[in-house]
């Protein structure tokens, strides 16, 4: 496994995009290409989550996916500096495909609660001339081809995580333009690749309702999306695994340890 920190720039911060490459090999076709799931571990846009890195990009390893970890900025910077960052690392790994058999047609952006916020906005926005002003790239290089967002802080309306939208728009977030513009099912089009959503209906800190009001968007514009709801299972649960627990056991979720291979099937359709 080629494991590497790769340095990952806008005009003035500097974070780490961790690769988890796997070694190319004659005895497994030397020219397989696999897709790429890139991880936003979450964190409410003022930690980052490390149930939510490195374990996640294991398991996607262990499907037969390269994987690799953005540590993006975090408060007190805000928008858009985590989305330049993002875009960044996508165009990274779209330049570097042939390099480490990348399927540069399957650039699987994953993320977790406000992770998954930024996951989001890299769908939304890939195309937007905003974004290509700020980064310097071009709308194609920063292009995601799939989306996984895992219980998605994705309103900033009624059923908001303000805590997230707070840390992300810093002092702007009174201002309700601004808190509209990052409410991503009002940035829905066409454009928009196609996403994997799932969610608990017993998440206490970011309801339900934000995956609800995602899909409703996308289905109003078009955008094929496969979401599934698992009836219990408190915020942030990650794997759903021991992988990933806390220690209290209470992040050990059967029912919904099954996503990463219900995405996994998902991720190798056409």
């Amino acid at each position: 496994m080629i494991v590497e920190k790769i340095p990952i720039h806008t005009d003035h911060t500097q974070v780490e995009l961790t690769t988890y490459f796997q070694d190319s090999s004659p005895e497994m076709g030397a020219n397989r290409k696999r897709p790429v799931v890139l991880i936003c571990p979450g964190g409410g846009y003022g930690f980052l989550s490390d149930r939510e890195a490195e374990p996640v990009a294991l398991r996607m390893c262990g499907m037969g996916f390269h994987a690799c970890v953005l540590r993006y900025s975090i408060a007190p910077e805000t928008f858009p500096t985590a989305l330049w960052e993002l875009a960044a690392s996508v165009a990274w790994l779209r330049e570097h495909a042939q390099e480490y058999h990348i399927d540069e047609k399957k650039i699987v952006v994953c993320g977790f609660s406000a992770g998954a916020h930024l996951a989001g906005s890299i769908g939304v926005f890939w195309n937007r001339e905003f974004l290509s002003e700020l980064t310097g790239f071009s709308a194609e290089q920063m292009r995601p081809d799939r989306l996984i967002l895992s219980y998605p802080v994705i309103t900033s309306g009624e059923h908001a995580h303000m805590g997230s939208f707070e840390n992300l728009l810093g002092s702007e977030c009174g201002d309700k333009e601004k808190r509209e513009f990052v409410s991503l099912e009002k940035q829905v089009t066409p454009d928009m690749p196609r996403t994997f959503l799932w969610h608990t209906f017993a998440d206490g800190a970011v309801p339900v309702e934000n995956s609800l009001l995602l899909a409703d968007a996308m289905r109003r514009a078009g955008v094929p999306f496969e979401l599934h709801i698992f009836p219990d299972g408190e915020h942030g649960l990650s794997l759903a695994d021991e992988q990933t627990d806390n220690g209290t056991g209470e992040q050990i979720r059967p029912e919904c340890a099954v996503w990463p291979a219900l995405a996994a099937d998902w991720i190798k359709r056409d």
